[in-house]
């Protein structure tokens, strides 16, 4: 499983300096065609996005980004819309902190 970063240029330069391999650098306009396109592959096993750019998404994309099971999605910004703890319950199933 691999770790995929999708968003501005700005955003994903962190994570390439982190060693994540899949950065995707885009603007607005391609953002939704690149995120579906990381849906798609199946090595992809966490997504991270900004909470800007999720909240620019469509609400279509945004629905299924939510309800995949694969990959888990995180957002990443000023406030977090979901908290990890239900992010990794609903990946694996099990609720790691109890």
């Amino acid at each position: 499983m691999e770790l995929a970063a999708v968003g501005r240029d700005e955003f994903v330069q962190g994570f390439k300096l982190a060693g994540v391999r899949k950065t995707f650098s885009v603007d607005r306009d391609a953002l939704e065609a690149q995120v579906a396109k990381v849906l798609d592959d199946a090595n992809v096993g966490i997504l991270i996005l900004s909470v800007d750019d999720m909240k620019a998404l469509s609400n279509t994309m945004r629905r299924r980004l939510e309800t995949t099971p694969r990959p888990v999605v995180i957002a990443v910004g000023k406030r977090e819309e979901e908290d990890l703890r239900e992010k990794i319950k609903r990946a694996i199933g099990v609720d790691l902190y109890k």
